[in-house]
């Protein structure tokens, strides 16, 4: 039997920390992309073999990433990237950050329709998903490559470019603390 559940990064060297945001940042969009090739793999693993237990297992997984640590990732994006961009005189830069303001108002949506699919796969009340919700877990999916690649090579080079040590270690600490870390 095939796993379908297995999550973890490859090479497995050192995760960042909060004395490196940006980084840390960077590492959420790596679980980003993993956890939606969770959500495809869960998708094929349906078609053949059903809501079995791997299946519910894969489903609760993306689910606690969606609703735990997606919601954060984006708060941090709100609080510490984009207003350092703000006012900055650069209409480009601008237009890039109001859309991916917008982009996170669209992925709270989407992730709505693409948990209310999950969460009855999950709880083993639904065996299959239909073409419409597997649209929905599609739509939800779409959102994220360009709106990675946005912040990893536009946003977030600007947004950290000037910041001091002080300036890191704010952020760093602020993004602890709102998580409860100590």
């Amino acid at each position: 039997m095939s796993r379908i559940v297995s999550i973890s990064p490859p090479g497995g060297g050192a995760s960042p920390t909060f004395e490196q945001p940006y980084e840390m940042l960077a590492a959420c969009h790596e679980r980003v992309q993993r956890m939606l090739a969770l959500l495809g793999r869960l998708r094929d693993h349906l078609r053949r073999h059903g809501a079995d237990d791997q299946a519910r297992g894969a489903a609760r997984d993306v689910m606690r990433y969606f609703d735990q640590a997606a919601p954060q990732h984006h708060l941090d994006e709100e609080l510490h990237v984009f207003p350092r961009l703000d006012g900055t005189g650069d209409a480009a830069l601008a237009a890039v950050v109001r859309r991916l303001r917008d982009d996170h108002l669209r992925m709270e949506s989407a992730w709505a329709a693409a948990r209310s699919v999950l969460a009855p796969l999950a709880a083993g009340e639904r065996d299959a998903i239909d073409p419409e919700q597997d649209r929905a877990l599609d739509d939800f999916a779409g959102l994220y490559d360009e709106h990675i690649r946005a912040e990893e090579e536009l946003v977030y080079p600007a947004a950290s470019a000037g910041m001091d040590e002080a300036d890191t270690r704010a952020m760093g600490q602020e993004m602890m603390r709102r998580r409860g870390v100590r």
